[in-house]
């Protein structure tokens, strides 16, 4: 789990341990992994048309953008506790919000940070207009923040619950 502000990145415990084993995993075994893809297609000829060339080439690409996104993160990173059970809206924190009040029209997601929780959870960032417009709010409060086409959304804050993932 993170709370992310300007210049730090907090984490858990868990989180951080997490993030450190993938940046070991992607500076040892696969970088010698990879290197080995791309020498075997290599070996395999004309460089122009080898498709497993190009593929694990591009592959490399993404994994040291990887590595670079990771290595900056754990250098900003500072760890801490989970956020405590409370009905204030902040970092670390699963939100339940309803769209201009309708409690039909609800949507849950985590306020932090991609990195650690992966894809299972909906995820908006502190410094989005929806996550600056709710971070530090309590359950019952409303809050409107603009939209990319302009337009004005309002949400009511539902239920805050602390993200244990």
């Amino acid at each position: 789990m993170t709370q992310t502000s300007e210049n730090v990145t907090w984490l858990t415990q868990s989180g951080y341990d997490q993030l450190k084993a993938e940046l070991e995993h992607l500076t040892g075994p696969w970088r010698i992994e990879i290197a080995q893809k791309i020498e075997a297609a290599r070996e395999e000829g004309d460089l122009k048309e080898n498709a497993g060339y190009h593929a694990a080439k591009e592959e490399q690409g993404k994994q040291e953008l990887r590595i670079r996104q990771l290595t900056q993160l754990l250098e900003r990173a500072k760890v801490g506790e989970a956020p405590a059970d409370s009905d204030v809206v902040a970092p670390g924190m699963i939100v339940t919000v309803a769209f201009d009040g309708d409690l039909d029209d609800t949507m849950v997601f985590l306020l932090g940070s991609r990195e650690v929780v992966g894809d299972d959870l909906e995820i908006y960032s502190p410094q989005s207009p929806l996550g600056r417009a709710i971070d530090g709010k309590k359950v019952g409060d409303d809050a409107g923040y603009e939209l990319p086409n302009g337009k004005q959304a309002s949400v009511r804050i539902v239920e805050v619950k602390p993200y244990n993932g």
